[in-house]
């Protein structure tokens, strides 16, 4: 159906202007164990806030910082088998500034969070994990 493939083109061979615009990621799906645990842990830790406060009787329950959004939904518990692969996220990156890349440091020590640092030559970043093991990057782009 040519109604999901609409576009025009411009006079520019290589350029094609979508009429969907879109304004970014609103949130990411993330499954985890323990639902109230991990939102505290990302509002005590990354300093998120809880959206959407009442709604879907808590399932899934929202946490956002800006305009990043994380909605977090029960873990499916079933054990996998071995020669199951699964296709995932492998990180959520979030983007600072210089200071509050290094005051996220400093909070994650305050934390006891274990973390590694990673020179990317345009940007450096530190990589972690949360309570279920996803991994998460801050990033800044203003390197020295």
């Amino acid at each position: 159906d040519n109604a999901f493939h609409l576009y025009r083109l411009s006079n520019s061979v290589n350029f094609v202007q979508h009429l969907m615009q879109l304004e970014g990621i609103d949130h990411v799906a993330m499954g985890v164990r323990d639902i109230e645990r991990s939102a505290k842990w990302y509002i005590d830790v990354l300093g998120f806030k809880r959206l959407h406060d009442g709604m879907w009787n808590g399932v899934p329950t929202f946490i956002g910082k800006g305009n990043t959004g994380i909605a977090l939904f029960p873990a499916n518990q079933e054990p996998k088998t071995s020669a199951h692969r699964e296709i995932r996220m492998l990180h959520l990156a979030f983007r600072a500034n210089r200071k509050n890349f290094r005051a996220a440091q400093q909070e994650l020590n305050k934390h006891g969070i274990k973390f590694e640092f990673q020179d990317h030559e345009i940007a450096h970043s530190i990589y972690f994990r949360d309570p279920d093991g996803h991994q998460l990057e801050i990033t800044t782009y203003e390197v020295d």
